[in-house]
């Protein structure tokens, strides 16, 4: 069995369920990726920007605190983080996307009968 998204440092149990939703289920996977096409996978895949996810998975992915970059790196992570962020905006909202914010919707307002 391969590890879990989650076993990447800085990486908790909610992004399991975040990156499946995006088509990445292992560590190694999104290894291979990287960070910049791993998140923007999450993003076409419907989820919400946020510069601290980004920068805890870059961070991870180094094998690094989430919180151990400053400065200079760390404005340079917010370009590309701001450039991946345009870059999902300027595309239309994939199918699945679309199916996944509906079906959350759903859940919450109890529309869908759980298991």
């Amino acid at each position: 069995m391969s590890d879990p998204v989650s076993s990447i440092r800085n990486l908790g149990p909610a992004t399991d369920a975040l990156f499946a939703r995006a088509g990445v289920t292992t560590a190694g996977e999104l290894r291979d990726l990287g960070a910049d096409a791993g998140y923007a996978r999450l993003l076409a895949s419907g989820a919400r920007p946020h510069f601290i996810g980004y920068y805890a998975l870059v961070m991870g992915l180094q094998g690094r605190p989430w919180n151990d970059c400053r400065g200079k790196e760390k404005d340079a992570l917010r370009a590309r983080f701001d450039a991946i962020c345009a870059t999902a905006r300027a595309k239309p909202e994939s199918e699945t996307a679309a199916l996944g914010r509906i079906e959350a919707v759903l859940n919450e307002i109890g529309v869908i009968k759980r298991a």
